[in-house]
């Protein structure tokens, strides 16, 4: 069957997903300011077996960005995930939060940026090319006007991500471009489909969000 229910809240966007076989059949999200995900997460998990017509017993699978991002907004999150998954006694899958945000757009060449603000001038950065493979894994990146000159200086390169604001500030080359996005549960169903199939699944008593750094309240900014 292939039933996935996917949930992303590593950053303001509280969204879950519901797919069948990798297509998304629902979607609820809501970018609050306030991360109010602790009292939104689980309405929108029964709001979207609601438009899927389906209940917790169809799902094959839960799915979970695991970060970067907010540290609570992730443990949040995980913690929703490994409750279904103990109940339901099915499997954990997990997404990273720059993958996510790498598939939210499509490019013919360059480099794909997903870029996710910390604090001060540091985000926490990954490097995709066209096809969406991984060039250089998940860091803490502090930006300086020769951040990423080297991939720059090469092709096109599109940053994407909510902390394209500070990255365009300091970064002035005409090679670089900036889409303002957020991480979505809709970017998740094709990659958690191909994990579910590969039997890729996470250990459900020991998973634990991939923080990167010590706690960062983003809601403090």
């Amino acid at each position: 069957m292939a039933y996935i229910l996917s949930i992303e809240t590593a950053t303001t966007n509280c969204s879950v997903s519901i797919s069948f076989k990798g297509e998304q059949i629902a979607l609820k999200e809501d970018n609050n300011k306030q991360y109010s995900h602790a009292e939104r997460l689980h309405l929108y998990i029964n709001d979207v077996l609601k438009q899927a017509k389906i209940d917790t017993k169809t799902l094959d699978a839960i799915s979970v960005s695991k970060g970067p991002g907010s540290y609570t907004g992730l443990r949040i999150g995980v913690s929703a995930a490994k409750g279904l998954c103990y109940a339901l006694d099915i499997p954990l899958l997990s997404i990273p939060t720059l993958e996510v945000l790498a598939h939210s757009i499509q490019i013919k060449d360059g480099y794909i940026i997903p870029i996710i603000d910390a604090r001060r001038m540091e985000v926490y950065s990954a490097v995709y090319d066209e096809k969406y493979s991984c060039i250089e894994s998940t860091c803490a990146t502090v930006l300086d006007k020769l951040s990423f000159k080297n991939l720059i200086e090469r092709k096109q390169v599109y940053f994407v991500g909510n902390a394209t604001k500070k990255t365009e500030s300091t970064l002035k080359q005409s090679n670089a471009k900036f889409i303002n996005q957020l991480p979505s549960a809709s970017q998740m169903c094709l990659m958690s489909f191909q994990k579910f199939i590969l039997k890729q699944y996470e250990d459900v008593a020991y998973f634990e969000p991939f923080y990167l750094k010590d706690f960062i309240s983003f809601s403090s900014k």
